[in-house]
């Protein structure tokens, strides 16, 4: 009669038998052939100047050492063009300021010499009034009209001297042609060679400027 295991029995034998027949599950290689067409992909995309033995070297902000170059000289060349603009700008300003200097000294020049010459004018007309009252004076006496004249004289002067003018000519000067206009002649053993003898009229200036010569006598 046979004998009827157990189910106890039967189940360690199986999961024995099962531990010993199960196999770990290998991994799946890729294909040779997969990884060399990825190899050649990547060649294909890679520029010709980055491949192995011909590797351009990258510069800064992702350019190329080319490109750099090209771009540093561009910047050079627009340096000396903005140089040279500066320079040729420089040139017309210091020129222009030349000019307007000269043309500031001579407008200053000019007013200078017309209001000199309108003063010369004026005090020419002027003096005439002077000299009558000099001739005046060789009359006076101790009246109340004579002491007028003088003190009109004395104001006279004042008023001259405030606009600068000075008065020149007198007996026993050297004859000077740039001031004096010799209108008679004298000999005179007692006085030299062009010597004033007697001055007619007086003579004035305003600094450099003559506004009437003076009117002399020249003895010898």
């Amino acid at each position: 009669m046979p004998v009827s295991m157990s189910n106890e029995e039967k189940e360690p034998k199986e999961s024995g038998a099962g531990a010993e027949t199960a196999e770990e599950p290998k991994a799946e290689k890729a294909p040779e052939n997969t990884e060399k067409a990825r190899e050649a992909e990547k060649e294909e995309s890679t520029p010709d100047g980055e491949k192995d033995g011909g590797e351009e070297e990258k510069a800064p902000h992702g350019k190329s050492k080319k490109e750099a170059k090209r771009e540093e000289k561009k910047l050079k060349e627009e340096n000396e063009a903005l140089r040279a603009s500066l320079s040729e700008l420089n040139d017309k300003y210091t020129r222009m300021l030349a000019e307007y200097d000269n043309f500031r000294k001579r407008a200053q020049k000019e007013r200078d010499g017309v209001y000199s010459d309108a003063c010369t004018d004026v005090l020419k007309e002027v003096l005439t009034v002077k000299d009558s009252l000099e001739m005046a004076m060789k009359f006076a006496d101790d009246s109340e009209f004579s002491r007028g004249v003088t003190m009109t004289l004395t104001k006279f002067g004042e008023i001259l001297k405030k606009l600068g003018v000075e008065e020149f000519g007198a007996a026993g000067d050297a004859f000077d042609p740039n001031l004096h206009n010799a209108i008679l002649h004298a000999e005179d053993e007692s006085r030299g060679e062009n010597e004033v003898a007697e001055v007619l009229m007086k003579g004035y200036r305003r600094g450099e400027k003559i506004i009437r010569y003076a009117m002399v006598k020249v003895a010898n």
